[in-house]
């Protein structure tokens, strides 16, 4: 199951003024129960994101903005759930492919499967002539995650040496003498 169809709130390319446009899109109730499912989270509580698009070359488009989400995740310490607040920004490019796939991450005249470093991304690829901000917002948010949450103050306590007691190898070792 992708974001995609989980949080859809598509903006028709032609629709984008030469100006630029501005959008905000919240998601609902079934559309963030759906998410926290997609991201094992116990929940997510909020889900915003304020997006400008600006025209980018003669058929890109430029999206930039914030992601804003309020989410519970649980501690990898204390195995609690715990609130936590994301604030994603976000610059990314979309164009239209030549062939229908995905752009092309090198330079020109470069091995196919290149990739330059110093090089902004390729673009995002534009489908069907729409841009799915519920997508993107999605996908920030997930990148926003902390793989390894922990509840503030949790602290992991080793569990203390009991030497001798049912162990296979006593501290130290020892083997024993024959």
């Amino acid at each position: 199951m992708t974001s995609e169809a989980l949080f859809s709130r598509t903006v028709r390319v032609e629709a984008v003024p030469k100006d630029g446009l501005t959008r905000t899109i919240e998601a609902d109730p079934a559309e963030r129960a759906a998410l926290a499912e997609l991201n094992r989270l116990p929940g997510v509580a909020k889900l915003t994101a304020t997006f400008t698009l600006r025209r980018a070359g003669r058929a890109g488009v430029r999206v930039s903005g914030v992601v804003h989400a309020e989410v519970t995740q649980t501690c990898v310490v204390s195995l609690e759930p715990f609130p936590a607040t994301l604030d994603e920004s976000v610059d990314v490019r979309f164009a239209p492919s030549a062939d229908g796939s995905a752009a092309r991450r090198g330079a020109p005249g470069a091995p196919a499967d290149a990739i330059l470093l110093d090089a902004e991304d390729a673009p995002d690829p534009i489908v069907d002539g729409r841009i799915d901000l519920g997508a993107l917002a999605a996908e920030f948010m997930a990148l926003g995650l902390d793989p390894y949450p922990r509840k503030p103050g949790a602290q992991f306590a080793p569990p203390e040496d009991v030497v001798g007691a049912g162990s296979p190898a006593p501290a130290g070792g020892a083997a024993k003498k024959s």
